[in-house]
């Protein structure tokens, strides 16, 4: 009696997942930008002070911080057929840029 040969399992797309996640990417970048308009529409809306400028200032550098981190996964998940992980370096910084600007914008409004 012979063993039946099980059948073989087919490769997952390549092009799915990859593509899920540069649309979430996406989506985050544009969470990011809006939160960064906001704040900067609360200092100038508010009495315009050195603290203000120095906070509006903060948020736009750490904006800029996610959106390089965001660009550079977003064209590396576009050009590789299967792409490699995130870099523990493109995550700390995702991942501090996020919690600075939440935390800038808290200061803004309090």
């Amino acid at each position: 009696m012979t063993t039946p040969v099980p059948a073989p399992v087919p490769d997952r797309d390549p092009g799915l997942q990859p593509e899920r996640t540069r649309l979430a990417w996406r989506r985050t970048t544009l969470t990011c930008t809006v939160v960064a308009v906001l704040a900067g529409k609360q200092a100038v809306h508010e009495e315009f002070t050195v603290a203000s400028a120095v906070a509006m200032t903060l948020s736009a550098l750490v904006w800029l911080g996610f959106l390089a981190v965001a660009n550079r996964r977003i064209q590396v998940l576009g050009s590789a057929a299967r792409p490699g992980p995130l870099s523990v370096r493109g995550a700390m910084t995702a991942t501090v840029c996020t919690i600075a600007l939440a935390g800038f914008a808290v200061a803004m409004v309090v």
